[in-house]
């Protein structure tokens, strides 16, 4: 028989077939790979798998992404009990070896289960840690990446070309430390990634071969992705995509490892096997629930922790998290009252309660100024100009006398903006406040953010 006729071995880490899939597992021991999957109800091995008249099999145990444990995968699909314990176990993992925010070690079991389900769903929130060298960031990409679903683990520095390659792949979870290192341009080949990576029909066009290669080929570039910085992203829109952890490497807890061992790869190793079952029994059955959408809450908030939830049949758990989601949005309303974007807002309800006929940046400015602590920085016109634009997104009008307030805009906004900063229900149509308890509530309020001496109301 001619070998040259013969069709080439192909290879995958997983297959689709008939609403079903199969999943590449490697075992490290026998240092074997095999596929596997759920039918009726038994869990099922092979070597390989029928696809059209052509077998398809799992990348061999030699393939240096998988000895070298650039991806890793499970070994077996392991029983996990009900959803509920298997969400205890993830966070009993992170917990052990991760110090992170109550909000953040809340949300991460559930992120980390929607990685296994996430070809389930059209977009998809990412998680994020920032901080600077030496504050726990490897650490966390470490702990929360080896339980994820094929994590890919990479570092900025690499050339972009594998990571294309590897997302498209194996279609995992990408794992990037440092990446805003050499990236921080919005054109930069990572950040296109983390661009169009976060919904799916959105690929990455390449040349082939350099640019003197016309032929183009696409990646697929959808998928959960796990991320650490030093800085935030220039790009707004980008930066709305993640759920963020703010890290400052102080370590409260002593019972937190500082060196990981051989137990960490195996505890992992077993969640990661746990979560496999998971993914064979709820393989297709998860999609989003609109239902679930909390207009009490913040709109891009709504959008990312949405998918996170959709995945919980336990309504127990739903209600637990989406309580503790309301709770950590009501943080985050308080945390902006206290910036001095809300009193820049109060300047301009108050001009606005006067009636005054043309309201410039220089207004802002000065009534802002009048009214900040001794020892705070004064704004200039300038720089209210672009709170205004790009915080609350009122529009400015050139005039002779300066740049105006576009009122249509502030009309448009205002209701929103008391939401978003806390000036509470009752405070929203601030411009009709005259007297009474209403009137005490909001000086006292304004008070308590650091604003001294409020407009004659």
């Amino acid at each position: 028989m001619n070998m040259k006729n013969q069709p080439k071995k192909q290879y995958s880490s997983f297959v689709k077939k008939n609403n079903k899939i199969e999943e590449m597992i490697y075992d490290p021991v026998e240092e074997k790979t095999a596929f596997v999957t759920i039918l009726d109800g038994i869990v099922k091995t092979s070597d390989s798998i029928a696809v059209n008249e052509q077998s398809i099999y799992p990348l061999p145990p030699e393939n240096k992404l998988v000895s070298n444990k650039v991806v890793l995968f499970p070994s077996c699909a392991e029983e996990f009990g009900s959803e509920k314990e298997l969400l205890i176990d993830i966070q009993t993992f992170i917990h052990k070896y991760l110090e992170v925010s109550e909000f953040f070690e809340k949300i991460s079991p559930f992120y980390i289960l929607l990685t296994w389900v996430y070809d389930s769903f059209k977009e998809l929130p990412y998680l994020r840690a920032i901080g600077d060298y030496g504050c726990g960031k490897s650490r966390f990409l470490k702990v929360l990446g080896s339980i994820c679903y094929k994590p890919a683990f990479t570092a900025g520095a690499t050339n972009p070309a594998p990571i294309f390659r590897i997302i498209d792949q194996f279609k995992g979870t990408l794992v990037i430390d440092e990446a805003d290192m050499r990236f921080s341009d919005t054109n930069a080949e990572v950040v296109k990634i983390l661009n169009n990576g976060f919904q799916t029909g959105m690929p990455v066009l390449r040349c082939a071969n350099g640019e003197k290669n016309y032929e183009v080929e696409s990646y697929d570039v959808f998928g959960p992705k796990i991320v650490a910085t030093r800085e935030r992203y220039e790009d707004k829109a980008l930066e709305s995509r993640f759920i963020v952890e703010q890290m400052d490497g102080k370590l409260s807890r002593k019972d937190i490892p500082i060196n990981l061992d051989d137990t960490f790869d195996e505890e992992a190793l077993k969640i990661r096997n746990k979560c496999l079952m998971w993914r064979l029994l709820n393989y297709g059955k998860k999609k989003i629930d609109t239902s679930l959408q909390d207009r009490t809450i913040e709109p891009r908030l709504n959008q990312v922790i949405t998918p996170l939830i959709s995945i919980i049949d336990d309504q127990d758990t739903k209600i637990e998290l989406m309580e503790f989601v309301k709770k950590y949005n009501g943080e985050l309303v308080s945390d902006r009252s206290m910036s001095y974007e809300a009193p820049i807002l109060l300047a301009i309800i108050g001009l606005v309660k006067e009636g005054k006929d043309k309201i410039t940046m220089e207004d802002i400015a000065e009534r802002y100024n009048f009214g900040i602590v001794k020892g705070e920085k004064e704004l200039s016109g300038r720089k209210v100009g672009i709170i205004v634009r790009e915080k609350f997104g009122f529009r400015n009008e050139r005039k002779n006398i300066g740049y105006v307030l576009d009122m249509g805009s502030y009309n448009s906004r205002i209701e929103r903006l008391c939401n978003k900063y806390g000036f509470g229900s009752e405070l929203v149509n601030l411009v009709n406040i005259v007297e009474g308890e209403v009137k005490d509530k909001f000086i006292e309020e304004m008070r308590d953010i650091g604003y001294k001496d409020l407009p004659n109301f």
